[in-house]
């Protein structure tokens, strides 16, 4: 299923078709900020097995971000937040980064690592926040599998690749190249582990 849902005013219409697929443990590809990515609803225990064996990784090894809403969504599947790194946090979300955040008891035992930590992402994209807010709950985000990044800009190609591999690709237009910056915030000492689409000033 191909669903074109404008990036600038979501269809409410849309928006409840995808969030229902979801909700029945569906996997979609999305856009994002940054890049196109692979979803489901982190609770899906079955959905987020699926995502993996679709990009051929072992769930327990895998560290896999999700996406929440706002910050204080966020705040409920980490551990404490001091006030630096909230101050922080604010300043770069929503923004074309991931947080390497410890995993708080709420996040499911298949999405944390094994060092017990998740990655954390508030994307910048009305899309995903229509999502977000429609079912409630985090979406697992994760690159496509593969090396056809000029492919997987765009969702009708998208399609093509892997409409026999998930339940529903969203159009939301043309994405990008590159992804998130990711920055460990697992200490005091913040690093940053992938230079992405965020300009990072640290």
């Amino acid at each position: 299923m191909l669903l074109r849902i404008h990036p600038v005013d979501p269809q409410p219409r849309l928006i409840r078709e995808a969030a229902r697929i979801l909700n029945d443990g569906g996997v979609i590809i999305y856009p994002t900020d940054t890049i196109y990515g692979l979803g489901c609803d982190i609770f899906q225990h079955k959905a987020v097995e699926r995502i993996c064996k679709i990009k051929g990784i072992d769930p327990k090894k895998a560290q896999l971000s999700f996406i929440c809403r706002d910050l204080s969504h966020l705040s409920d599947y980490t551990r404490s937040i001091n006030t630096p790194l909230y101050r922080m946090l604010k300043t770069y979300l929503p923004g074309p980064f991931t947080f390497i955040l410890p995993a708080s008891r709420q996040v499911p035992k298949i999405v944390k690592s094994k060092k017990d930590t998740i990655g954390l992402r508030i994307p910048d994209n009305k899309i995903c926040m229509s999502l977000l807010e429609e079912i409630d709950r985090p979406l697992l985000s994760t690159t496509l599998p593969g090396e056809m990044i000029e492919d997987f800009t765009d969702p009708e190609l998208i399609h093509e690749h892997f409409e026999h591999l998930v339940d529903a690709v969203i159009d939301g237009g043309i994405g990008g190249f590159t992804p998130s910056t990711v920055v460990d915030c697992t200490s005091d000492d913040w690093q940053i582990l992938r230079e992405g689409a965020g300009k990072w000033e640290g």
